[in-house]
């Protein structure tokens, strides 16, 4: 039987992102979507700026947008709800609806790094969802909530977690080139960004910093323990492109490796923590590595494994570090938000969770 599921903020990049992947999901009924009060009571096809490549799917066409009623989602017996909604927003809704037996599946920053709140990039962390028994005895709450890392973060850890597990690594640094997506539908004045690049995104750098560390860390029982042993430091930067976030990632490993020996590790790794468990939005092969060159590239790259994948080039050896330095691509919007989210939910299903 499907699950009832409901998109909050759904007018926006990442709510579109959610209803493209909700609505035909082969374990998903996308019942309610949600927005703010300008858009109540209007149909979803006719109100909302869609941006995505694909056609606005039929079903989510003539749904009715409605305001955020938390009691209509509990009457409703929605399973999850996938929340794009405002960092403000979403702070004080989401422990409402987990309260009320709702589980949350967010992409909004607040509670990312509380130590009862699993930060999931599932074929990094998988394992970290068994917090969420202490989350619901320690909070009185019959649902429970979880959250979707920082689209970098998810993105660096995906690549990063192999190179953890065979060689250790000690310092990280990471330089990114992000796309205007990131930022939301009006985030970035075309003015602002046209001929240009922007040295600066508000607050991301401590997202990558703190969020690496949560994901790459380990859950000991009661919390999520982060990884006291690897330093990072970022510097963030928004680029003309409309999709696709790039990192040049510089990583100083612990056992001395060639770059042909991390390219096949890269390779080799299939997301072990969900291996075998047969997730509909799982890509085949979460790294994929090209050689040429000249690759990854947003526009070409992309959307490999349907914007899951994360594709790695460029790796050659880093003798300041004594490691290892590549160049990594992910789609932000679906591996880097809502695709994330949709393999976390799954993830509940397939846990007994929901």
């Amino acid at each position: 039987m499907k699950k009832r599921v409901a998109v909050l903020g759904a007018t926006g990049i990442v709510g579109q992102r959610f209803i493209e992947l909700l609505a035909d999901h082969p374990w998903f009924d996308l019942e309610f979507l949600m927005a703010s009060e300008r858009t109540a009571g209007k149909i979803y096809g006719e109100s909302v700026t869609w941006i995505l490549e694909k056609p606005i799917p039929r079903k989510a066409y003539e749904m009715e947008l409605l305001p955020i009623n938390i009691d209509l989602l509990v009457r409703g017996k929605v399973d999850i709800v996938f929340s794009a909604l405002p960092s403000d927003v979403a702070k004080n809704i989401e422990p409402q609806l987990a309260e009320r037996g709702i589980f949350v599946v967010s992409n909004a920053s607040p509670m990312r790094l509380e130590p009862d709140i699993p930060l999931l990039n599932p074929e990094v962390n998988a394992d970290h969802i068994e917090i969420l028994e202490e989350q619901r005895r320690k909070r009185g709450w019959s649902g429970a909530v979880m959250k979707v890392p920082n689209c970098t973060t998810a993105i660096a850890t995906l690549s990063l977690k192999p190179l953890v597990d065979e060689f250790g690594v000690g310092k990280i640094v990471i330089a990114t080139m992000q796309a205007l997506s990131g930022a939301g539908l009006t985030g970035v004045p075309s003015m602002f960004i046209l001929d240009n690049i922007i040295p600066y995104i508000e607050g991301e750098e401590g997202k990558v910093e703190s969020e690496t560390l949560k994901i790459l860390g380990e859950f000991k029982g009661n919390s999520i323990i982060p990884n006291s042993s690897i330093a990072v430091t970022s510097s963030c930067h928004r680029v003309m492109v409309l999709e696709g976030h790039m990192e040049a990632i510089f990583v100083e490993l612990k056992s001395k490796a060639s770059a042909d020996e991390v390219v096949k590790v890269m390779e080799a790794f299939k997301g072990n923590k969900i291996k075998g468990m047969g997730l509909p939005t799982a890509p085949e092969k979460p790294i994929i590595v090209r050689r040429e060159v000249n690759r990854p590239q947003p526009r070409l790259d992309r959307l490999e494994g349907r914007g899951m994948s994360v594709v790695v080039g460029r790796v050659r050896e880093d003798r300041v570090l004594n490691g290892v330095k590549y160049v990594v691509l992910g789609h932000n919007t679906i591996r880097g938000a809502a695709g994330t989210g949709v393999l976390m939910a799954e993830l509940l299903v397939k846990k007994g969770y929901v």
